[in-house]
């Protein structure tokens, strides 16, 4: 029976000459910031380096990054970052890695690296990069990469093999296997057929719809469905989708040229990605369907499309902001909104109470659960059983998915024949070293969450988290006492303000004089208690009585000042 990793594992030893070590530093019990170093004879390739997106008990939080820590002091070491596709969920990140020493090299197809330099050009950054395409094998370092066209629901994304003196490695990224894509581009099983004859010592696969039965759905099904819709609409449709989902868009476009309707982009990125996607060949936008945010008012509702982002419920985005009535887009009865995009984990409330916010408006609301208007973009367990069959790896490590995902993964790659101890199933900063056809787990490296909030950068921690959430949840409470040590006596106070509470201040009247008391015989009895020492004095009292009389646990800051 294959066993999940102990998290808590020792620090991994020196690694050996001709040993190729694998560390992932994110993407594993999280959909999101997927990345993960390869090294080997001193050498390191990353693959990937994307954002995960708060959840609701991360207030204030705007994106969450990889831990660099592990590399930060061997960036010289660094031969390129492989990037498998262009979604923010593998690319988000490279800006802030990038910032620690900019001529890194970024390995990509065409789209990608486009995506990504325009990511990079509002940061300041001219990052060198290096493109490729399916088939092209290149030496960077000591690792020879193989790059093998895969299917996924932005275009040009690739799979990546790497051969060392070690052994092999095939990092799908993100994929599925559409036997009929829009752009007619494979996942190409054909060359994974030949890297099985070869031989793949570790096979990371996507494991995002590992517990997801059967075969994704083709994305043919699904423009169809989109024209019909837009044929019964009689107002104004709202597309809501990820900014960067290019054959979704192109649905789009092509369902509104069908019904006559102009097409606008709503959302800085959405307008940024579709300008890179038409420039590069990769959206065929109909001549004269777009029309500027600027004249949509002069547009009759009936033959209007707004193509937006903000499919997950992100705050800021289009969507949310139409939803509660604060972006010029008012919505209204009548308007469809077309939410074309599936759920991440974690986004569901943040989802629902946009659509409620829409639907209070007056506007009707279709999506995955109600309309066939969204699929996946990953291999369900039906294609992740054809690879395993293909490849016939010596061992497996699932990669790109939650806990459950990572298991569900696992338990395929077994009933394939993949040996349960050759099935590794990893945590972020799990270390595994492959040599001579065998992967195993030596250790463990620190991996924690690097917050960005507003222009910070790792400086917000999980304490203050967890205080904002206490903030949040359990509401404030300031005591303000002043004493004077020499009589051990109370001048002023205690002063008590509260903030988060139905109650008013005056509750509390009744707790000033057990802190009186308490500070009182603390300094009576030493007179050398140290101010902090009083202050958790105030804090005990406080917290023992809002807890037995209100049920609350807010959060306390005393404040104890000497006359």
């Amino acid at each position: 029976m294959m066993e999940a990793v102990d998290t808590a594992l020792r620090t991994p030893p020196a690694l050996d000459e001709g040993t190729l070590r694998i560390v992932p530093l994110g993407g594993l019990g999280e959909i999101g910031r997927n990345m993960a170093v390869f090294e080997i004879n001193g050498k390191l390739l990353i693959v990937d380096c994307g954002v995960l997106f708060p959840e609701e008990n991360q207030p204030g939080v705007d994106l969450i990054l990889p831990d660099f820590s592990y590399i930060e002091d061997r960036l010289d070491d660094v031969v390129g970052v492989v990037l498998t596709h262009g979604h923010e969920d593998h690319i988000g990140a490279v800006p802030y890695l990038l910032r620690m020493k900019q001529d890194i090299p970024l390995i990509g197809s065409q789209l990608t690296l486009a995506l990504v330099e325009a990511k990079l050009q509002e940061h300041r950054i001219k990052p060198y990069t290096f493109t490729v395409t399916e088939g092209q094998v290149e030496q960077f370092g000591p690792f020879e990469c193989e790059f093998v066209a895969v299917n996924h629901s932005i275009p040009d994304a690739l799979a990546v093999f790497i051969r060392t003196e070690a052994g092999t490695v095939l990092h799908t990224g993100d994929f599925k296997m559409d036997q009929l894509p829009l752009d007619g581009r494979i996942t190409d099983l054909r060359a994974f057929a030949r890297l099985g004859q070869e031989g793949v010592d570790l096979y990371m696969a996507d494991s995002t719809n590992a517990d997801v039965p059967g075969f994704t759905t083709a994305e043919r099904e699904i423009g169809p469905v989109l024209e019909a819709l837009f044929g019964k609409v009689k107002k104004r449709i709202i597309v809501a989708s990820f900014s960067s989902h290019i054959h979704r868009v192109q649905q789009v476009l092509d369902a509104a040229a069908v019904h006559n309707r102009k097409v606008c982009f709503v959302g800085r990125s959405m307008v940024r990605n579709m300008a890179i996607a038409e420039k590069l060949g990769y959206l065929n936008v109909p001549e004269g369907i777009l029309v500027d945010l600027k004249n949509v008012d002069e547009m009759p509702d009936d033959r209007l499309v707004l193509m937006s982002t903000g499919s997950q419920g992100e705050p800021m985005a289009a969507l949310s902001r139409m939803a509660n009535g604060d972006h010029r887009i008012r919505v209204g009865r009548g308007d469809t909104v077309i939410l074309a995009s599936s759920l991440i984990p974690g986004n569901e409330n943040a989802v629902f109470r946009v659509i409620n916010g829409l639907m209070k408006l007056g506007a009707d609301v279709v999506h995955k659960g109600n309309a066939k208007i969204h699929v996946s973009g990953h291999a369900s367990a039906g294609e992740l059983l054809y690879t395993y069959n293909i490849l016939k790896p010596k061992n497996a490590m699932p990669v790109h998915g939650e806990t459950r995902h990572l298991i569900a993964n696992g338990k395929l790659a077994q009933a394939t024949g993949v040996p349960a101890q050759n099935i590794i199933l990893a945590d972020d900063g799990t270390v595994v070293d492959l040599r001579d056809g065998t992967a195993r787990v030596v250790g463990a490296v620190e991996c924690g969450f690097v917050y960005v909030d507003g222009s910070s950068v790792g400086e917000i921690t999980d304490t203050d988290i967890k205080d904002r959430v206490i903030l949040g949840e359990e509401g404030f409470i300031s005591v303000i006492t002043v004493v004077n040590r020499s009589t051990g006596t109370i001048v002023s106070g205690p002063e008590i303000h509260a903030r988060g509470f139905a109650e008013g201040d005056a509750v509390f009247d009744e707790i000033k004089p057990k802190i009186s008391q308490a500070l009182e015989e603390a300094v009576t009895s030493n007179k050398d208690h140290t101010t902090h020492q009083l202050q958790q004095v105030v804090r005990r009292v406080v917290g023992t009585w809002v807890n037995r009389r209100l049920r609350r646990r807010p959060m306390i800051v005393p404040v104890v000042l000497e006359a």
